[in-house]
């Protein structure tokens, strides 16, 4: 906590509260950390998704490819821009878009896709770039739940035209409010997006473009630069969790009765939300069940973007796409920021094994995971 009341004391005697240093000192942090060339700093990850759409020239007649199970900001994005969002159904082993299927959905007036890399897991970069390049499409990555996750050794937000991240308090990176980044690794991208970030205004009360308002407040890149360096080191007790859960769920006999998480191939995973499934349709009594016991859950998302009021005239109808469907109805999320205990993972697991009927001796046992040699450092701040 002293470093937080220092560096928040230090903006409030410079008296510079909009892109000042310590927004310079974030982007220089965030290029490093994503591996790009580039960092430009807005007021939240859904702005970076308007700011990237904007500075690849997406507008009316245009439509954008991305996938339905996602949070709305992906789409909005897209419409606010007068282009229409064609939505992707997902691979259901990780959630994120299906390379196959949105290769059948490009059109004429294609002009770029947006992977999501949810729930913490990057896309399958590999096969989503091949189809971009054989369309000669842009690609602006939504990394706003993965910062610090791999595909191959890259870093989300390093693979596509443009990355965007979100520091939105329940992130990996979370600040004390909204805040966002763009990433990219063409200075000339760079150029434009700060351009576009500040009214298109350049020098002073003249405009080349019209842009929009969206600085980073000092405060936030102030309290984000004290996290940055803690980053992997929460990274890595998120995904010890992730591998406590699963030992656990095994050691209680619930692999075959929850579809577990997994981590895809040449994947580093950021664990941002660790995700099961929950079939024949019991998904919101386990949910009450556990609230009775005061475990939080959530629900990301009970309504597809496809099925939202707001996309009716699209023309989409209840199964048009059946696993983004299905995951909405299904998927229920359990605590998995890093300072979570031992004592409160297992007290998730015998909640849901005894939901389920499964008798005490089946449950996990008490002692801890052998795998679990990990010092006790607290990640004081960081939402979960």
């Amino acid at each position: 906590m002293p470093q937080f009341r220092e560096a928040v004391e230090r903006v409030l005697q410079s008296g510079r509260f909009v892109l000042g240093p310590d927004c310079e000192q974030l982007e220089r942090g965030l290029a490093g950390y994503c591996q790009t060339a580039e960092a430009v700093a807005c007021a939240s990850g859904s702005d970076a998704l308007l700011l990237a759409l904007m500075a690849l020239g997406v507008g009316a007649g245009d439509e954008v490819l991305l996938p339905s199970y996602t949070f709305f900001a992906t789409a909005s994005a897209v419409t606010r821009l007068g282009a229409r969002p064609v939505f992707v159904d997902i691979d259901p082993r990780d959630y994120n878009m299906s390379p196959e299927h949105l290769e059948s959905l490009i059109t004429p007036a294609s002009k770029a896709l947006i992977p999501v890399h949810l729930f913490g897991q990057c896309a399958d970069m590999r096969a989503i770039g091949a189809v971009a390049t054989r369309h000669g499409l842009a690609m602006v990555e939504d990394a706003a739940q993965a910062i610090g996750a791999e595909f191959a050794g890259r870093r989300a937000g390093s693979m596509g035209h443009i990355g965007c991240i979100s520091f939105y308090p329940t992130k990996n990176l979370g600040g004390m409010g909204d805040g966002g980044m763009l990433t990219t690794n063409q200075p000339d991208v760079a150029d434009k997006l700060r351009l576009l970030r500040a009214h298109g205004m350049q020098p002073r009360y003249h405009h080349k473009v019209v842009g929009i308002n969206s600085r980073l407040d000092t405060l936030q890149a102030a309290v984000l630069n004290v996290k940055l360096p803690h980053l992997d080191r929460w990274t890595g007790e998120r995904q010890v969790n992730a591998q406590r859960y699963a030992e656990l769920f095994a050691a209680s006999g619930l692999e075959g009765v929850l579809k577990l998480p997994r981590v895809a191939p040449a994947r580093r995973h950021a664990w941002n939300q660790y995700v099961v499934r929950v079939p024949d349709g019991r998904r919101d009594a386990l949910r009450e069940h556990l609230t009775s016991a005061r475990i939080g859950t959530e629900i990301y998302y009970p309504v597809p973007l496809h099925l939202q009021e707001c996309f009716r005239p699209l023309g989409y109808a209840p199964g048009s796409l059946p696993e983004s469907e299905r995951a909405a109805a299904e998927t229920l999320a359990l605590p998995i920021f890093p300072e979570l205990t031992l004592a409160e993972q297992q007290l998730v697991v015998a909640e849901i094994a005894a939901f389920f009927g499964v008798k005490a001796g089946q449950r996990a046992p008490l002692a801890a995971p052998k795998f679990l040699k990990r010092p006790a450092v607290p990640s004081k701040g960081v939402a979960g």
